[in-house]
């Protein structure tokens, strides 16, 4: 939660108490949980005004915000290659051994039988 440990938020309750008593709590909460609806409530109608006008002036905001999120994947997918590349060894090498599994395999077969 935000980076805060357990003994962190203790300390911030701890202190909170101190200074505005354990009557006050309540009160501080409840109007901390109202500024903060206000400011979703806030935030939702200036999204909903910018995609109206958006939408008014013939622009998809779904198309842009698409495209974004592709170029934002395949960012990830390279950075990802890029740190972890002993997944794309993994893969590499995988294949081959397979590949040679299922040869011992076939050859192995026919060996058998004779055995």
């Amino acid at each position: 939660m935000f980076g805060i440990g357990g003994g962190e938020l203790f300390f911030i309750i701890l202190i909170a108490i101190m200074i505005f008593g354990s009557k006050g709590i309540p009160d501080i909460a409840r109007f901390l949980g109202k500024t903060m609806a206000q400011l979703k409530n806030a935030s939702n109608e200036i999204k909903n005004e910018i995609q109206k006008s958006a939408s008014d002036n013939g622009v998809d905001m779904n198309s842009i915000t698409g495209g974004i999120s592709e170029e934002i994947k395949k960012a990830k997918e390279g950075i990802s290659k890029a740190v972890n590349p002993v997944e794309n060894i993994t893969s590499d090498i995988t294949n081959p051994i397979e590949k040679v599994k299922e040869d011992i395999e076939n050859l192995s077969g026919p060996i058998k039988r004779q055995l």
